[in-house]
């Protein structure tokens, strides 16, 4: 799922939706896929976390036993995909949301946002409306801003999901 809607279902719907089609599709997309990766990353946490028997082992133990093992370091990737995840469904997700459908206002007002995207040939309005409001401008760079973030976010999910993963396949025979 990460695969999919990070690198292709974006950009073909960027390539093949008016502007403000697409971005109203993402805003409903968006928080169901950022919620399902938190949960798919808690659910995956809880399974790892008590497979390892450290009940009888002294704090030293098991201090020792972490910061080397593989357990460990699987942990630490599925923490940091579940924290990143988490962040993106709880907080920056509002947030972009946010930005766009005010960034939308202000373009619908001006007769922007039916086109679709690589196909306009002529003068860039939105450029135009940069240079000429300040508003709009400041507020497609927090938009910008917050969506940079998330983007940040999603592909340290998909980096520490696939680590996870490989190192999994890497150590079967030890399960």
């Amino acid at each position: 799922m990460q695969m999919w809607v990070t690198f292709f279902s974006g950009f073909l719907l960027f390539r093949g939706l008016p502007r403000h089609t697409f971005g109203l599709v993402q805003s409903k997309l968006f928080p169901f896929y950022f919620h399902i990766s938190m949960g798919c990353a808690f659910i995956n946490f809880c399974i790892l976390f008590p497979q390892h028997a450290w009940a009888q082992l002294t704090f030293w133990e098991t201090s020792q036993v972490w910061l080397t093992s593989h357990y460990f370091q699987q942990l630490c990737l599925l923490f940091l995909s579940l924290t990143l995840a988490t962040i993106n469904a709880r907080w920056l997700e509002h947030r972009t949301t946010a930005a766009m459908w005010a960034l939308q206002t202000m373009e619908k007002k001006q007769g922007l946002g039916g086109e679709v995207p690589g196909r306009h040939q002529g003068p860039d309005l939105y450029r135009q409306l940069r240079e000429q409001d300040p508003k709009y401008s400041a507020l497609r760079q927090i938009f910008f801003r917050y969506h940079g973030l998330s983007s940040i976010c999603n592909l340290g999910c998909l980096l520490s999901n696939g680590l996870c993963l490989a190192g999994l396949a890497l150590n079967l025979r030890s399960l």
